[in-house]
């Protein structure tokens, strides 16, 4: 998983709408955004699924 810093993310959380914090590129193509909360509750899946990530700078997640 490759890890990006980013100012900020424009996009919204696929979950729930809230401004996204974390989005995930996956493998098969696609990508999936998440907030701060479900980017919180989904680090495993997030960490072993995605192949490139985007974090907005300053949102401390556990998968760094």
């Amino acid at each position: 998983m490759t890890l990006t810093l980013t100012a900020e993310l424009t996009e919204r959380c696929d979950r729930c709408g809230a401004a996204g914090k974390v989005r995930a590129f996956l493998p098969a193509g696609g990508d999936l955004t998440f907030c701060g909360h479900h980017a919180h509750s989904h680090t495993d899946t997030i960490r072993t699924s995605a192949d490139w990530v985007v974090i907005e700078t300053g949102f401390s997640w556990g998968a760094i």
